[in-house]
């Protein structure tokens, strides 16, 4: 798949220059940068944000090493979950289509005074490779 556009001009999408080298240390097993994706925010609370339902769209990056589970919004962890912590069954993953994971989960579980359910999606050509990765770990 192409990155985004902003990503070619301008870098968006790339992870954190502060995150990379824990990232490298760990182990990077499968990366992807430059991706598009969206997150969607239903019946979500957060202090000074309420939303019923509400779609963000974004260039963003996926990451899975052989210690954690992360995901940016443009770079901006949304998902970063030890492989090790329980939390991680607790993402629910699946394929939209061939190229386009979906990783779903309660906002209350990842930070404490959220609420409600999100889901973020990402279009990646490692879709099912990223899939079927997490499901074996989470097994």
């Amino acid at each position: 798949m192409t990155r985004t556009l902003l990503h070619r001009l301008f870098g968006f999408g790339k992870i954190p220059r502060d995150v990379l080298p824990t990232l490298e240390a760990e182990g990077i097993v499968l990366l992807d940068e430059g991706i598009r994706g969206s997150v969607t925010f239903k019946n979500f609370r957060a202090p000074g944000k309420r939303y019923y339902r509400r779609r963000n769209w974004f260039t963003g990056s996926l990451a899975l090493t052989g210690k954690r589970f992360a995901a940016f919004i443009h770079s901006k962890p949304i998902i970063n979950v030890p492989l090790a912590d329980a939390r991680i069954k607790e993402l629910h993953c699946s394929l939209r289509d061939d190229d386009t994971l979906s990783v779903a989960f309660d906002a209350a579980a990842f930070h404490e005074g959220w609420s409600g359910s999100i889901e973020c999606r990402f279009s990646t050509a490692q879709a099912r490779e990223f899939l079927d990765r997490l499901n074996r770990i989470k097994t």
